[in-house]
């Protein structure tokens, strides 16, 4: 029990971890919007002008995301703790400890981790790569606790497995968001791919990436509706407060998803590249390539 507690507070840690990094970004972006650069002392506006403007709607976009996504999380405390009896890692409780992990995981903090280049638009490239890559790993982390909790809990009901859609897609979307991790710190993080791979790589990366985030909230949708009707059966059609609750949270899954991928497909709101970046690019591919950098 001592073990769980553990756990379950190392999770709370790790979303105020994420929450405070995110919303440190909104306040950055505020503060770059609202304070003009005339405004500002000459030794500060020098170290400005490298910094790009930032657009109007995007922090409240930004923060919308994660009052969104926070209310998710809680929504699905509330659920668990109301009407599934709570949480613990020994026992029928066991269970919930899934349902829990895999919305902080795989929705919250993967939905986080994509909007790292968003939300720092001016810090180093190098520290937002790590810090994308850090809270992908913490989703993985916790997911992976989530998928050992159920597997426990079947193992010791003597329930089958992977009989269902919701774990048939489940645990194949398990295994492509960490190939999807591996991949990404071998290209990205990892010194030695060339320049072009990376660039031939990217949009791969990024397509891959927010196809992965809405193929998780939709598999959690499904485990949703899965727990419904096993939970309720026929008492679901009665308009059950716990069947009310969970469809809400249903919505608000949605909803979080969309603002997440406007923010992400939004024209003007990617991180814009810096001329120092470029130009570090441009002679990392004349090292190791050979070519010559072009002018453009």
């Amino acid at each position: 029990m001592s073990y769980f507690l553990l756990c379950y507070y190392a999770y709370f840690l790790l979303i105020t971890l994420s929450v405070g990094v995110i919303f440190g970004g909104i306040m950055f972006l505020m503060g770059s919007w609202w304070s003009p650069s005339s405004s500002l002392p000459s030794h500060k506006m020098e170290a400005t002008e490298g910094m790009v403007s930032t657009p109007k709607a995007l922090p409240y976009f930004v923060a919308l995301s994660q009052i969104l996504g926070l209310t998710v999380v809680a929504i699905t405390g509330a659920w668990l703790g109301l009407y599934r009896g709570g949480l613990a890692w020994e026992g029928a409780l066991q269970f919930n400890v899934h349902p829990l992990c895999m919305v902080i995981g795989m929705v919250f903090l993967q939905g986080d981790a994509l909007l790292v280049y968003r939300v720092f638009r001016n810090e180093a490239k190098r520290t937002t790569k790590v810090l994308h890559g850090l809270l992908h790993i913490f989703a993985l982390i916790i997911a992976l606790v989530g998928l050992v909790a159920v597997f426990e809990y079947h193992k010791k009901m003597n329930y089958a497995d992977l009989y269902s859609l919701h774990s048939w897609c489940g645990l194949l979307i398990f295994i492509l968001y960490f190939a999807q991790w591996l991949m990404g710190f071998s290209f990205f993080l990892f010194p030695g791919a060339s320049f072009s791979l990376r660039n031939q790589y990217r949009p791969q990366h990024v397509f891959f990436g927010a196809t992965l985030f809405l193929l998780s909230v939709g598999t959690t949708l499904l485990g949703i509706k899965e727990a419904l009707i096993f939970g309720l059966k026929n008492k679901y059609s009665m308009f059950q407060p716990e069947g009310i609750l969970a469809n809400i949270l249903g919505l608000l899954l949605i909803c979080f998803a969309v603002v997440v991928l406007y923010i992400l497909t939004r024209e003007g709101w990617g991180r814009p590249r810096r001329a120092e970046e470029q130009a570090l690019s441009m002679d990392f591919k004349t090292l190791t390539e050979g070519d010559s950098p072009s002018p453009q």
